[in-house]
């Protein structure tokens, strides 16, 4: 995994310091990593998941 282009990608979709939870579906799918492993990097980077997919996130 390119760590570099992985945060390029996040933050071309990262509004306000937040990302749809469907779209962090397709980066990890982008990545071909484990979703749990994208929200490790999300905290990182201190993005928030936003319109979760489960209405656990508004």
């Amino acid at each position: 995994m390119d760590r570099k282009k992985l945060e390029e990608a996040v933050l071309k979709n990262a509004k306000a310091g937040k990302i749809p939870c469907a779209v962090c579906f397709k980066i990890a799918d982008d990545f071909e990593m484990p979703k749990k492993e994208l929200t490790k990097i999300l905290n990182e980077m201190n993005i928030k998941i936003s319109q979760c997919q489960l209405g656990c996130f508004e």
